[in-house]
């Protein structure tokens, strides 16, 4: 059966086991449109703006653990896909973004609509493609989902012209393998690097685990934590490593960093050893480099070699994919206890109250998350932005599961909470999701409310509403003599009537007495709810390492304010 290069895209993503698509349609990617109105099975959501397509797969692929989606027209519309592509880049997830491009005759012409979309993604993609022939377009495909979901996962872009969708006809013929020379992911380690990590941890006396994003994207969970119990060892984990590990389970230990836990930063600082697992060494954990974990050797296990003394010197570097890894640990482990040790994180945890919210009958952003905690359960979905509102998350829910704080990590992506959301209930419909976002960012992707209710997705989204970009002005207050300029907002509309506007119960919350009933009523209430939290505006993220700074130079909430 011969095939248009549409058709054969359709078909090739049956056979990848795609069910979801998320895009916006244009000139040079309507032959892909015009086939795939002929294909039921997969379902394609339109949003409203193609940065939320991307930023929609990528939730959609956090939240499932398969493939995300996206497709855009050439020029402006492949454009508007970069932000949630680098979003995805910098945070591995896997996605495959489809665009079209103008005609091949047209290449080259600064034709309209064109721009080079594989130059400029160039960075941010794992891989990306153009192709230029109709039988090139079944290998293309099978061989981006193959590169986005495999080893270190990352989005892979596909630009296909629009006479190559439209033009002559090809048999479709699904390749039985991929033909990528040079391509081949580890699996196992090294016995010798094995051997040498397991080694240093069972000679450790003060060690630490610090649990990445890599647990989650290799489903370790079941073997970090008999790791963690066998040898008596606290979990630290990173931003994108929260849900790897249970924050209820005696040995977790926080989140480090600029905004975490002052007890998880200073262990890390006392430690004698670090076994990082899937994670980088962002700055944002680590701090100034030549401060950070002193008197420490540092396993570092890791599926990508590029990150190996990038940011920290391993002691021990470990090559290979990470539950594979760990089961090659484990045996040789030695089942240990470290209780002066775990003691020590105790006291330091007394010490240092990271997580006490201060009694006041002002309503503060931190007691909606922790009301939003304890009333859920811990058992949502919770997807946010950046900023104040992501810390607070990060600090005060309680994540019971994996993949359930879906956030914008490395890019750090204002604006992501609400598209990402609304691809998270679609791949986990039995879920529920929360979308929390400051009042800066739900503004850059509110217009996608309408794709919610199109498509009716329910997603519960809790705007904290301070009247200003809060991360951006407390670093106005502490750095920049509170010259709060451009950060404070004037002309925020009235979040309930656009609410209203597009069809969806809105709830505005003023008072502290207010939080419990309003998240309950949102939750008994079928379909989208916008709740707007109008929350104190001066409120700081506390504990807070300044940027380029070490443990040492910590601020933390001022005593008089602390419940101890």
């Amino acid at each position: 059966m011969e095939l248009t290069g549409a058709e054969i895209v359709c078909e090739s993503l049956l056979k990848e086991g795609v069910e979801v698509i998320f895009g916006l349609p244009g000139g040079a990617v309507l032959p892909f449109y015009g086939a795939l109105s002929g294909y039921p099975q997969l379902r394609h959501i339109l949003v409203r703006h193609e940065q939320a397509a991307a930023m929609a797969a990528d939730g959609y692929a956090r939240a499932t653990g398969k493939v995300g989606v996206c497709t855009a027209t050439s020029g402006p519309g492949a454009t508007n896909l970069a932000t949630g592509i680098a979003g995805a880049m910098m945070d591995s997830v896997p996605m495959v973004a489809i665009t079209g491009q103008v005609p091949r005759p047209a290449i080259g012409r600064d034709s309209f609509q064109e721009t080079d979309i594989t130059g400029i993604t160039l960075p941010i993609t794992k891989h990306n493609m153009l192709v230029l022939n109709v039988e090139d377009v079944a290998p293309a495909v099978k061989e981006a989902f193959h590169i986005a979901r495999t080893g270190r996962p990352g989005p892979v872009l596909l630009d296909i012209p629009k006479d190559v969708l439209v033009g002559e006809r090809w048999p479709f013929i699904w390749p039985d393998k991929v033909n990528l020379p040079g391509y081949n992911p580890p699996g196992e380690a090294d016995a010798v690097q094995v051997s040498q990590a397991c080694e240093l941890i069972n000679q450790a006396q003060r060690p630490v685990i610090l649990a990445g994003h890599g647990i989650l994207i290799s489903h370790a969970y079941a073997e970090l934590k008999e790791l963690a119990e066998k040898a008596q060892i606290p979990v630290i984990t990173t931003l994108l490593g929260i849900g790897s590990f249970p924050t209820g389970h005696l040995l977790h230990a926080g989140m480090p960093g600029m905004h975490g836990m002052a007890y998880a930063s200073l262990a890390i600082d006392n430690a004698d050893l670090l076994i990082s697992l899937g994670m980088r060494f962002d700055d944002r954990v680590t701090g100034r480099l030549s401060d950070f974990a002193p008197n420490a050797k540092v396993v570092h296990v890791d599926v990508d070699p590029s990150e190996f003394h990038k940011n920290v010197r391993a002691t021990v570097p470990v090559l290979g994919e990470l539950k594979q890894v760990l089961g090659q640990m484990l045996p040789q482990v030695e089942r240990k206890t470290h209780l002066d040790w775990l003691q020590h994180i105790d006291t330091l945890r007394a010490e240092h109250p990271s997580l006490h919210i201060r009694q006041t009958d002002e309503l503060l952003p931190q007691y909606v998350l922790r009301q939003l905690s304890d009333i859920t359960e811990g058992n949502a979905i919770i997807v946010t932005g950046v900023g104040q509102h992501q810390m607070w998350a990060a600090q005060h829910y309680a994540y019971k599961e994996p993949n359930t704080l879906l956030t914008s990590g490395g890019l750090g992506a204002m604006g992501f909470e609400v598209p990402a959301a609304l691809g998270a209930k679609v791949g986990r419909p039995d879920k529920a999701v929360w979308s929390i976002a400051g009042d800066g960012g739900f503004q850059m992707t509110m217009c996608d409310l309408a794709t919610a209710v199109e498509n009716n997705i329910d997603v519960k989204f809790a705007i904290l509403n301070n009247g200003t970009l809060g991360m951006v002005r407390q670093w106005q207050d502490f750095f920049y003599d509170k010259d709060y300029f451009a950060t404070v907002y004037s002309g925020n509309p009235d979040f309930i009537k656009l609410a209203e506007a597009y069809g969806i119960p809105g709830i505005r919350v003023t008072d502290k007495t207010q939080v419990a009933t309003s998240i309950r009523q949102a939750m008994a209430t079928p379909g989208p709810v916008v709740l707007d939290f109008i929350v104190k505006q001066d409120e700081q993220v506390y504990p807070m390492i300044p940027a380029g700074e070490s443990v040492n130079e910590m601020m933390e909430e001022p005593i008089p304010q602390r419940v101890m």
